[in-house]
């Protein structure tokens, strides 16, 4: 379902297709900047089991834990997975603070959610030392996570389009941590300089995004979309 806010044409982070080798992925991005990768996969197969029809006829009953959409403070709340994608996957209210803002990404109880994981195909790069875990999440045009920084790790969109907002460690963002990305991006964004705006692009189904360690980044799910993370621990 396509949502009302709108996607920026221009993209500032650097692309790569599947000539890329592992060898130059270490070297020019894995350790230093943002890149998104397409074609270095094929989930059409994990696709097909992410319809609306098929998520709910599977997990419909099954419970899922539901996170506020806010930086440091998260709140849990479990329901069945069928009540968040009927009662509360709709578009984002500008006027909620993230605190109040459910959203479904992570958590994820492995025991059931585990047959659908496995038809998944991550992207083929790995940063030595780390072990992969995915994260899946399903979430309504508007929403997305703020600001906040963790180890690196790749998001890849099965349905949508999600909008990227990405600093470097020593450049922290302007924001205010309860505030959820549609209102930073409607209220501060604007208010950007050229040179105190971030990398940004919007991904579309297929793309790959890498970020490095420690980059602050925030989300914005343009439409309802249908998202997987496989972080690198």
């Amino acid at each position: 379902l396509a949502g009302t806010v709108p996607e920026e044409p221009r993209c500032t982070v650097e692309r790569a297709d599947a000539s890329l080798t592992y060898s130059l992925f270490l070297q020019r991005f894995a350790f230093s900047r943002p890149v998104i990768l397409a074609g270095v996969t094929d989930n059409s197969a994990f696709r097909a089991l992410c319809t609306r029809e098929k998520l709910l006829a599977a997990f419909g009953p099954f419970p899922v834990r539901l996170s506020t959409a806010n930086t440091y403070s998260y709140r849990k709340v479990d329901v069945p997975f069928q009540e968040y994608v009927e009662q509360l996957l709709k578009p984002q209210d500008p006027a909620r603070l993230g605190s109040d803002t459910l959203y479904f990404f992570g958590d994820n109880n492995f025991t059931e959610w585990g047959p659908l994981f496995q038809h998944y195909v991550p992207p083929p790069f790995r940063i030595p030392g780390t072990n992969p875990a995915y994260s899946f999440g399903i979430a309504g045009s508007g929403s997305g996570v703020p600001f906040h920084w963790h180890g690196p790790g790749f998001s890849e969109v099965i349905f949508g389009r999600k909008r990227w907002f990405l600093y470097p460690p020593d450049k922290t963002p302007h924001f205010h941590p309860n505030e959820t990305t549609l209102a930073w991006l409607q209220h501060t964004y604007p208010t950007l300089p050229p040179a105190q705006r971030p990398l940004e692009c919007t991904l579309r189904p297929g793309e790959v995004l890498y970020f490095p360690d420690r980059w602050w980044h925030a989300t914005l799910n343009l439409d309802t979309s249908v998202f997987i993370s496989t972080f690198l621990g």
